[in-house]
């Protein structure tokens, strides 16, 4: 079955990846949404110099966000890009071709990260699985804010395509210092409004973990200097969200049952 396909994309300052992003889908977009959330760069500027339709929406939460971003789509073939994302060449070949007979319900890709200029392929990093291609009448994003999912129905059908999404993270380090204390405070509002708990033996164990699973047991080691940093960053950031979580059960009044 040939389809057509809505590239959708939310956008917030992003006048620095934007044009990256939106010049990697020119051959398989047959049409791209960009929904920003009042951005003061020259976020619209590109995106309209791209082709792109350009619609601006108060942003509440990265799920919220994506799941009105795809409303505004055309056609419920959805490819999903974050602006510091990019397809690699690879994955624009397989793109074509899934265009041109579309079988499955959902298709997943490895995402492979340039940390500061070195592309990462160890830890948790690589290969990161990430479905950005389905039919949008199957599924929704869900997860747990900021860290988005889509979310196949029950049932749907799935393969895995050949090539990376080629993913720009941090230019510097300490780009990677304020994005974690950014998420780390919406993960501990999201857990907190769930009801979820964290005492000290968790928020050590957890942090722990994510270290040791990076560095060691994802070969993190092999990725020198970078892999290293990632590794303890990431343990940092279970660290920082876990103790924030707490310090939002500390301020609960005792007896307030109200909390989520």
């Amino acid at each position: 079955m040939n389809v057509r396909i809505s590239v959708v994309v939310i956008t917030y300052n992003e006048e620095k990846n934007l044009g990256r992003c939106l010049e990697s889908v020119k051959n398989i977009a047959d049409e791209i949404v960009v929904v920003d959330s009042y951005s003061t760069d020259r976020t619209r500027e590109i995106s309209l110099e791209h082709g792109a339709r350009f619609i601006q929406h108060t942003f509440h939460s990265h799920i919220d966000q994506k799941n009105w971003a795809i409303t505004q789509a055309r056609y419920p073939h959805i490819l999903s890009l974050d602006a510091d994302e990019a397809l690699s060449e690879k994955l624009e070949q397989s793109i074509v071709q899934v265009k041109a007979d579309w079988q499955y319900d959902g298709y997943y890709f490895n995402r492979m990260t340039n940390y500061c200029g070195q592309w990462i392929r160890h830890t948790t990093w690589y290969p990161s699985r990430k479905l950005r291609l389905w039919d949008s009448r199957k599924g929704h994003w869900g997860g747990i804010n900021p860290h988005d999912k889509f979310i196949l129905n029950a049932g749907s059908s799935s393969k895995h395509l050949r090539g990376d999404i080629l993913h720009y993270s941090y230019y510097a380090i300490h780009e990677h210092f304020e994005q974690i204390e950014k998420f780390s405070t919406i993960s501990a509002k999201s857990l907190f409004m769930m009801g979820v708990k964290a005492g000290l033996v968790k928020t050590v164990l957890h942090s722990a973990w994510r270290f040791m699973n990076d560095y060691f047991f994802r070969l993190g080691i092999l990725d020198g200097r970078a892999g290293f940093l990632i590794s303890r960053l990431g343990a940092k950031g279970v660290w920082m969200k876990y103790r924030k979580l707490h310090h939002l059960w500390q301020a609960v009044p005792p007896g307030d049952n109200n909390v989520g």
